[in-house]
């Protein structure tokens, strides 16, 4: 940078205020902003094209790759700031507090009009769990898919800990807010299958699948409502041979999102 940034050492700055704000779910819908934490995060941000609104960094903390990114974001537009410890400690992660948190404005996006064939999509129902939610997000990700629909209302993608368990794919995939309407008319016309897991189905996951895929999942507990189990035109189970009657929602998604995506995913050794 080629001033040095102010330190801000009090609670009451406006600035310090408004990110500690962003805890809160209002808050968030009201300013449009979100907080990622941690190096890797911030320069996972800046690869995938994202540019702060705000950086901040601890004293002592603004050397090496820090110092990379504090110049990136400052030419980005970005309002870059050295807090005390004391602050940077209440603001940061209290599991795993880092040195460097950015404030990003929210993108949401739209579902894809034309979808190519192998494209995959997944829609969640009501998902109440931001731990899910983000690890959902990461799979996505991982698998190569086009997106993530939100039907109804599920917790926020942009909360800190659904944003913590992205590590950093909240800025490769594509988020859309649905209505449970929106989404039963749009999903009449998915050129491909529509898949959805349930208790009731009778054929296995493990299977093939014509693109585009459309995967639904209920929220955790109450699973699909009728209403998205009839727009399926496929509903699969993945079986289990213990007591246990159900899976974590994410690792459930993760399991039939690998399945779907097996023909396009190569095994790549580094």
């Amino acid at each position: 940078m080629s001033t040095a940034p102010r330190l801000i050492t009090s609670f009451q700055n406006p600035t310090v205020k408004l990110v500690r704000s962003l805890e809160l779910r209002k808050a968030r819908r009201e300013t449009g902003l979100f907080v990622a934490e941690g190096l890797k995060v911030v320069a996972t941000a800046r690869d995938r094209g994202w540019a702060p609104r705000l950086l901040l960094f601890g004293e002592g903390a603004g050397g090496g790759t820090i110092a990379e990114l504090l110049d990136w974001a400052s030419a980005a537009g970005a309002q870059c700031l050295q807090v005390s410890a004391p602050i940077l400690e209440k603001i940061a992660s209290r599991d795993n507090p880092q040195n460097l948190i950015g404030v990003f404005p929210q993108r949401w996006g739209k579902p894809p009009a034309e979808p190519a064939t192998g494209d995959v999509w997944i829609a969640l129902e009501e998902v109440r769990d931001p731990g899910n939610l983000g690890t959902i997000v990461r799979t996505c990700d991982a698998v190569g898919a086009g997106g993530v629909i939100l039907v109804g209302t599920c917790c926020d993608p942009f909360s800190r800990e659904a944003v913590r368990a992205t590590m950093g794919s909240i800025f490769s995939m594509a988020l859309v807010r649905m209505e449970r309407s929106e989404f039963l008319r749009r999903a009449g016309t998915w050129p491909g299958e529509i898949v959805g897991t349930h208790l009731a189905a009778a054929q296995d996951y493990r299977s093939e699948y014509g693109g585009p895929v459309l995967l639904a999942m209920g929220g955790e507990g109450p699973g699909l409502s009728d209403d998205l189990a009839r727009a399926c035109t496929r509903l699969v189970k993945i079986p289990m041979a213990g007591s246990a009657d159900s899976l974590n929602l994410a690792v459930a998604t993760a399991l039939v999102l690998y399945e779907i995506r097996r023909p396009f995913l190569e095994l790549q050794v580094r």
